[in-house]
């Protein structure tokens, strides 16, 4: 389970393109879980593939990615309080 994270510049056309992209190749791997947040669970070969789309498409110098790498006991670092309901993307989806 990889947590991603992302702040991208939206005060120009350009950023808000950013934004969308950012957006889309996140969802392709994982689930979104705030506004910029996603959940996925992903290979390492999968991750890398991810991290190296995410670098192509933001601004180094106006945005930023954070990974946060919570392994294989997943289950036990993460805690939910509040709107949204927590789901478990291991689980079978419906689309």
């Amino acid at each position: 389970m990889v947590l991603i994270t992302y702040d991208v510049e939206t005060m120009t056309p350009s950023g808000r393109k950013r934004l969308r992209h950012v957006a889309k190749q996140c969802v392709n791997f994982g689930q979104r879980v705030q506004n910029s947040v996603f959940e996925c669970i992903v290979d390492p070969a999968q991750f890398s593939e991810l991290k190296h789309r995410l670098e192509f498409i933001i601004d180094p110098k106006k945005d930023s990615l954070r990974f946060y790498m919570l392994g294989n006991n997943w289950q036990k670092r993460i805690e939910h309080i509040g709107a949204k309901s927590s789901f478990n993307p291991e689980d079978v989806m419906i689309i």
